[in-house]
């Protein structure tokens, strides 16, 4: 096994392949150690292995000991529950010089692994040979081994370094005699066996990594089904002793374990430098809650600052006020529970539970076309009967054959343990051939459903309540029947391989579709176990059978060419071209175009809004009672300039559907998921809501506060109404909505410090810094009414999120500072 031979290996960079050199034996091996690290992987007490060399320098097994005889034959590892450590020993081994019996090595596994196993005959026994073939093999009275195997039922697989296998197909050239000659043994052994098969190493490595699901059988769990009320009224309920057990598991993958570097104490370290070894050395980390109370004092110094601009001293600062912490003892906490801005704190034992006993409760019948499947959670479980109740099984499966029959579910409560909180499903009758029984899957309860209504995307209907046939919106005659031909195309249920018979079968089978997190993790994490160096040898590229449905099948791509021409044709797709960016001079915009801020189909961008209109209404009554000596007639004109603005609703609401195209007029506004967030008072007024945004353009202010009063959209509201502020101030002609944009600010900043979103505010109001002062084209002006404000629409410092039971990493000082940049 000493022989070298080239591997090609994916590149380092992701680039082109490499080849390395690698012997035969730590090739080969990479096989055994990936098969018992899935063993590790799976965790079971169950699996268990050891590992029989043959060749070997040293003779330890135990017919040796016991009657001598089978040389160079050593139980390398004792049969037991494989660890990383099993990986190591193995990673250890070297080619020898001296050539050992492969029967002999068989016979001893046969005959340790039964002493092992001793009467446990519901044990799964299994034996790997791993061989290059080419040392020279006595074949005499081998018919006795195979008849030992079989009494066993040991299943023997060879593995065999470079055999011939049709299956790659693989022929080695120049062979040498001996080797042929063993291949032919080893399948003729095979043969005889129940359980045999031998094949090619390189074959055997690609197929270890293939994706599998790993069925497991689940445990029958007893408890009771019940049909009416027991306890008052048991002479008309029924109640029967059942099993659940798993029809379906959710399959996760694998956590990863947190590492980080460790310190290496004074002794260590002198003992590194003298053997001048620069490996670092890493260890597990391990989560540890400690708790600390800040003091008075503590607080006070972090309010004031020492307003120094240098970053150490105030990195010096932090260090110290870290250090004026007081440590508190686990058992001297109460625990709380946050309820906005503040906390509940629970009573002693905390809250009371509901009174529940064990057992799965029948509530009621619905009909199955009433179902809906999208509601199901989680794993699906079976209901059986007891299978040492006889009258229960006959009962349980006149139930199932009733529902069956009447095309009804039932509404069922169940309940794990007694105490423990109940869960809401339905049972589904399941009528096998030689069996009855339910299928339960777990349903929310009615408060966990929300509810998003959307109007029609076929109906449109215009302010005189008229339905609209013809419209932009609508689809024609012509782009039904086209996308209805493109569907038909690109369908999967024929796009398969053919069967026997010439048919097509589907592409797509759901039980060969597998999870890539799950296989690729489980990969990437076996391979990092069993070679030393991942910049030698990196992560293979995944098995073809986990990439097989990234890509649709050709045959429907190339039967779907001329429906997505049709399609292409019938709604006027073309390739929008990507925008060349403007050169802008410092305090000068480019105008902007006509359809530059197009919305989706041609709808119009509307005018000044009711909201800008109302701060220009503010603004002017304002002016007026602070300027005392105008005239009327000065007041009179300002009225007149002041209202020039507003727009003027147009006659006839019809022409708003039919001609909005030709005319770039307002149409009103369509039904999207956006504007189902909150009704409106007018629904021909545009909120101007960017898609998957809750708070609009137009008026912002009201937006948000109706979603701050919702309660459950707090962190979206904040997050899109910081949004709007920067868009708006960031368009040309923004002066004139300054002051509204004022107002949100405060309004944002009050709630965010009420809601503890203070972490939201402070970066929004950096980024809003560096978008008015720093990017082009920018808008000081904007920013010198910011600062003009000053300190209220500053930073929020750690002494006012204290107040509010929040927590903000600025202090007072930095605040300040900000408010004045």
């Amino acid at each position: 096994m000493g022989k070298t031979r080239e591997v090609q290996i994916p590149g380092t960079t992701g680039g082109d392949p490499e080849t390395i050199e690698m012997t035969n034996l730590e090739w080969s091996l990479q096989y055994v150690m990936l098969k018992i690290q899935e063993m590790i992987f799976n965790g079971r007490k169950t699996d268990k292995c050891g590992v029989i060399v043959f060749g070997s320098e040293e003779t330890k097994n135990l017919i040796h000991a016991e009657h001598g005889g089978y040389d160079n034959v050593n139980e390398y590892i004792p049969i037991a529950q494989p660890n990383a450590g099993t990986l190591a020993k193995l990673a250890a081994l070297e080619p020898s010089t001296v050539y050992g019996e492969p029967i002999d090595a068989l016979i001893v596994g046969i005959e340790t692994q039964d002493r092992f196993l001793g009467n446990k005959k519901t044990w799964t026994r299994k034996i790997v040979l791993l061989t290059d073939g080419e040392s020279p093999m006595e074949v005499e009275d081998w018919e006795a081994t195979v008849q030992k195997m079989n009494a066993l039922n040991v299943s023997l697989t060879v593995v065999g370094v470079d055999f011939d296998d049709e299956l790659l197909p693989f022929h080695e050239e120049n062979k040498s005699e001996i080797k042929r000659a063993n291949e032919t043994f080893y399948h003729q052994l095979t043969s005889k066996l129940d359980h045999g098969v031998v094949g090619n190493c390189d074959f055997a490595l690609q197929e270890i990594s293939r994706p599998d699901v790993r069925t497991v059988k689940s445990t029958l769990m007893p408890t009771i089904l019940r049909l009416g009320d027991t306890q008052t009224r048991d002479e008309e309920a029924i109640e029967l002793v059942v099993k659940t057990s798993k029809c379906t598991a959710l399959a996760r993958p694998k956590g990863w374990k947190r590492f980080g570097r460790r310190k290496l104490t004074p002794e260590e370290e002198a003992a590194k430098m003298d053997v001048d070894d620069d490996d670092i050395i890493f260890a597990q980390l391990r989560m540890r809650s400690e708790y600390f109370l800040e003091t008075d004092e503590n607080k006070e110094k972090g309010a004031d600052g020492d307003g120094t601009d240098d970053e150490e001293e105030r990195e010096r600062a932090r260090d110290d006020a870290a250090k004026d912490v007081v440590k508190i003892e686990k058992e001297e906490l109460v625990r709380g529970y946050k309820y906005g801005a503040s906390f509940a704190p629970a009573p002693e034992g905390g809250f009371p539970k509901l009174q529940t006993r064990k057992g799965m409760d029948i509530c009621g019948f619905f009909s199955i076309k009433n179902f809906r499947r999208e509601l199901s959670m989680g794993e699906v479980y079976y209901v059986w009967a007891d299978p040492a109740n006889p009258m229960s099984q006959v009962a349980l499966s006149s139930i199932v054959q009733a529902m069956y029959e009447k095309g009804v579910m039932a509404i069922a409560r169940w309940v794990s343990r007694d105490g423990m909180d109940p869960k809401m499903g339905v049972l589904y009758p399941s009528v096998f051939d030689e069996i009855d029984c339910f299928l339960w899957v777990q349903m929310p309860f009615a408060e966990d459903v929300r509810n998003f209504p959307f109007p029609s995307l076929e109906t449109l209907i215009n302010k005189k309540g008229e339905i609209v046939t013809e419209h932009p919106y609508l689809p024609t005659k012509e782009q039904m029947e086209a996308m209805e031909n493109f569907v038909d195309a690109m369908d999967l249920s024929d796009a398969g391989e053919k069967d026997e018979g010439g048919d097509r079968q589907p592409w797509f089978d759901t039980r060969l579709s597998y999870n890539p997190a799950i296989h690729r993790t489980k990969q990437a994490q076996f391979h990092a176990a069993v070679v030393r160096d991942l910049n030698r040898h990196p992560v293979p590229p995944p098995h073809p059978e986990l990439l097989k449905y990234f890509e649709p099948p050709r045959r429907v791509l190339k039967r779907a060419r001329e429906a997505i021409e049709e399609c292409k044709k019938a709604f006027n797709v073309r390739e929008v071209p990507k925008k060349v960016v403007r050169a802008r001079k410092e305090e000068h915009v480019h105008a902007r175009d006509e359809d530059e801020d197009m919305l989706l189909l041609d709808q119009k961008q509307p005018g000044p809004s009711q909201s800008q209109r109302l701060t220009q209404s503010m603004s002017f009554a304002q002016t007026e009672q602070h300027s005392p000596g105008r005239s009327k007639t000065e007041k009179k004109k300002a009225a007149q300039d002041s209202d020039s603005g507003s727009e003027t609703e147009p006659e006839d609401d019809e022409d708003l559907l039919l001609n909005a195209a030709p005319k770039r007029e307002r149409a009103p506004p369509l039904p999207t998921p956006a504007r189902s967030m909150s009704p409106e008072r007018d629904p021909a007024v545009d909120r101007m809501r960017a898609p998957g945004r809750i708070v609009g353009a137009s008026f912002p202010l009201e937006d948000f506060q109706k979603n701050i009063s919702r309660g459950d959209v707090v962190t979206k509201a904040v997050e899109d109404l910081a949004f709007v502020i920067k868009d708006v101030i960031s368009k040309p002609f923004s002066s004139r909505r300054f002051d509204e944009m004022l107002a949100c600010m405060h309004e944002l900043r009050k709630v965010a410090l009420q809601e503890d979103e203070i972490d939201a505010w402070n970066t929004f109001i950096r980024e809003l810094h560096d978008t008015c002062m720093e990017q082009k084209p920018g808008n000081k002006a904007f920013w010198d009414k910011v600062r003009g404000v000053g300190r209220p629409l500053s930073l929020i410092s750690d002494s006012e999120a204290a107040e509010q039971g929040g927590k903000s990493d600025i202090s007072e000082a930095e605040a300040q500072e900000f408010s004045q940049a």
